[in-house]
């Protein structure tokens, strides 16, 4: 049970954990790729796309739909990593705050 007295500080200390998680997660790198790693997509922890690289070999003028479900697949693979990554800094910041383990 939470001390209502010391509730504030839980809150202080729960806001400069979300600001470091905040900035961990900014520096995060992670990357999806399709077709063989003919399409990559790097995005940093809080989803923000750093790079898309796309192989010269999965663009087919006449087959565009090719290369834009590739990216798409690359992309997705990229959030997924993100996502991951994410839930894994909110576990490492509820153990920070003595939070349960169950509620991420």
């Amino acid at each position: 049970m939470i001390d209502p007295s010391k509730l504030q500080d839980l809150m202080r200390e729960a806001q400069r954990q979300q600001e470091k998680m905040q900035a961990e997660l900014k520096g995060k790198v992670v990357e999806g790729h399709a077709g063989g790693g003919m399409v990559k997509v790097t995005l940093n922890g809080l989803l923000e796309v750093q790079r898309v690289s796309i192989d010269k070999a999965a663009v087919d003028p006449n087959d565009l739909s090719l290369l834009e479900d590739l990216v798409r697949a690359a992309v997705a693979q990229a959030i997924q990593r993100a996502e991951e990554a994410r839930m894994e800094h909110a576990r490492s910041l509820a153990g920070n705050l003595g939070l349960p383990g169950g509620m991420f």
